[in-house]
């Protein structure tokens, strides 16, 4: 398992910082070996929590063009038929993943195509899961027109304890299933809006993964291999 370029210099500079408060203990507050240790062990944890948060573990991605596979490891805490004013402005089937800050925070593209829009929004910091931190919060919004031809929308979404949205992609791009289109730091949300003939392959409260686990399947004429 690597660790994510997002986080190298974060550890870099928290592990130094770390180990000059522990020196600078050790040496200027001798007497107090217990508070040392303690604070020692604490800081060995806290370093450990924010390692494991930049992880970049490696994935067997799943492909189709059809399939709309997860963005990002979560749980599904929304799906449901509202309608999308940024770009449809229409009615769009919502499908919503909550990533809490253990998980890891890698967001990858859903489906293949062609970035026909790209708009990125300063905003709020509501917790992740509130209704109104879909259009509320700090927010990038990416629109592609999939291989299979429906067009995807889909939103990093900035949570209480994000501060900052990492994205990697720009209009006119062609982008590849699975493949990273940013990082979100310190828990988060993906939304993301397809047709309503979209049929949906999982449900509300379902763990799902990155790059691995099938959350929709777009509807083509005629059907692929994976269509009815």
């Amino acid at each position: 398992m690597k660790i994510h370029k997002e986080g190298r210099r974060i550890l870099f500079f928290t592990l130094l910082a770390l180990l000059a408060v522990n020196l600078l203990l050790f040496q200027l507050n001798a007497r107090a070996e217990t508070f040392n240790l303690i604070f020692a062990g604490a800081s060995v944890v806290a370093f450990l929590l924010l390692l494991q948060f930049f992880r970049s573990p490696f994935r067997n991605l799943l492909t189709h063009e059809d399939l709309l596979i997860a963005p990002a490891d979560g749980k599904v805490v929304v799906i449901e038929d509202v309608h999308e004013p940024e770009y449809f402005d229409d009615v769009r089937k919502q499908i919503s993943i909550f990533m809490s800050p253990i998980n890891v925070h890698i967001t990858r593209n859903p489906i293949s195509g062609i970035v026909r829009y790209f708009k990125y929004h300063p905003g709020n910091y509501l917790v992740a899961w509130h209704p109104k931190s879909s259009t509320k919060n700090e927010r990038t919004t990416v629109v592609v027109q999939s291989d299979a031809g429906p067009m995807v929308l889909f939103r990093q979404i900035a949570g209480a304890m994000a501060r900052r949205i990492v994205w990697y992609v720009n209009e006119g791009d062609e982008v590849s299933q699975g493949e990273e289109f940013g990082f979100i730091k310190f828990g988060s949300r993906v939304d993301l809006f397809v047709p309503i003939d979209t049929e949906v392959k999982v449900q509300i409260g379902e763990k799902v993964k990155g790059g691995q686990t099938i959350i929709a399947q777009l509807k083509t004429t005629p059907p692929t291999l994976f269509g009815k």
